[in-house]
């Protein structure tokens, strides 16, 4: 009789049917609601004789770049200002997360140093720049870092090959012969017998417990083979030093005020958030686990190396992921010192000459969610390979 009843039971008192309902509700009201802005939008660009097309890409864009990765002139396109805008942007992105990357691991294990001295310097360090709005942290490199330093005549010159003058920075630029692709391919082949070798010891030490000296010999493979190929093909790479020519410097590879300035800030403020997260991760290993492996006679290094990273990194990665979709995302204050990055140039001085506000700005957030989404599928799979497996 309960299973009649169940059965009789009206479909809009069905809990289930009242879910599925509310949800389609939701989705419809969703979409109404951005079909109603996309129409309103479309509705009063057509008034105002504005179009929504991106037939401007291809006109000139008629303004420089101070920094381009590839050719550009005031002559080139507005499709080139977007290629030029978002190389820098990952550019100062990528080189910013592995610079605040190594001096987060740097600063975050020396926050846990039995040396006085160094943990109070690694908490000072932590303190004073994670509580310094990233903004005032640009300014400050920007104006009162590399706008004090002097002209270049009078740069500070660091073994002759360095250079640092309120122009920006100066370096070394390696300049690779036809015969440099050769060198190029035993890295690429020894990175892959390194991969190779590195599953075959895991699988070693599964089996027969020893093991196998991977990083020494791992570090020998990668630098050892392309170095045999770089002099047997005649060392195929030149290097242009930056000297200086009438009032400026020529040659090398000039990194500018503007890109210097932001770099540092973004490094520094990550890198003291991460190293938050690194000692919060090795201080979440048991430290149980650590008087283990001493008392096998472990030095401190190979403990922290073998037993504690190892654990920490599955606590480390998931909020690491987000300092790194931080600094991608903070990379577009570079606006406010003149850094060329895709929201200067592009949802900047290209909105501001075509008036294509909403097909550019729309552009431009597409471009910022595909980065973001690319580096958590990248993080996610790391933190995939490396989680603990139980047993």
């Amino acid at each position: 009789m309960s299973n009649h009843r169940v059965n009789d039971t009206p479909w809009w008192l069905n809990q289930r049917v009242r879910g599925l309902l509310a949800q389609l509700l939701v989705i419809a009201f969703v979409a109404g609601f951005f079909a109603y802005l996309a129409y309103n939008t479309h509705v009063n660009m057509q008034a105002r004789g504005i179009s929504n097309s991106l037939s401007f890409m291809g006109q000139e864009a008629g303004f420089d770049v101070i920094q381009s990765l590839i050719p550009y002139n005031s002559t080139s396109t507005y499709a080139r200002v977007f290629l030029v805008g978002l190389l820098n942007t990952l550019f100062v992105a990528a080189i910013g997360i592995v610079f605040a990357s190594i001096l987060g691991l740097i600063v975050g294990i020396a926050r846990l140093s039995s040396n006085w001295l160094l943990a109070r310097l690694a908490g000072a360090f932590i303190e004073t720049f994670r509580n310094i709005p990233l903004l005032l942290q640009i300014f400050f490199f920007y104006f009162a870092v590399m706008q004090a330093l002097p002209t270049a005549r009078q740069s500070l010159d660091i073994g002759g090959l360095f250079f640092l003058n309120n122009r920006g920075v100066y370096l070394p630029r390696p300049v690779p012969e036809p015969a440099f692709w050769a060198v190029l391919a035993a890295f690429v082949i020894a990175a892959g017998l390194t991969v190779w070798l590195r599953r075959w010891a895991h699988r070693r030490q599964d089996l027969t417990g020893r093991p196998f000296p991977m990083f020494w010999v791992g570090l020998g493979i990668v630098v050892g083979l392309p170095l045999i190929v770089f002099f047997a093909a005649g060392m195929p790479l030149g290097w242009s030093i930056p000297h200086l020519r009438g009032f400026n410097f020529q040659g090398g590879f000039a990194a500018i005020p503007e890109f210097t300035s932001l770099l540092l800030a973004l490094t520094i403020y990550t890198a003291a958030s991460i190293a938050e997260i690194v000692r919060s991760g090795i201080l979440s290993v048991s430290h149980g686990q650590t008087e283990a492996a001493r008392s096998l006679g472990l030095p401190n290094r190979r403990v922290l190396q073998l037993v504690v990273l190892p654990q920490a990194l599955r606590v480390i990665i998931p909020p690491v992921t987000s300092q790194y979709l931080n600094l991608t995302k903070n990379s577009s204050l570079a606006t406010a010192i003149g850094y060329p990055d895709l929201v200067s140039v592009f949802a900047g001085t290209a909105l501001n000459q075509t008036g294509q506000a909403v097909v550019i700005i729309a552009i431009t957030m597409g471009v910022y969610l595909a980065i973001s989404l690319t580096i958590s599928l990248l993080m996610n799979w790391y933190n995939h390979r490396v989680r603990l497996i139980e047993r």
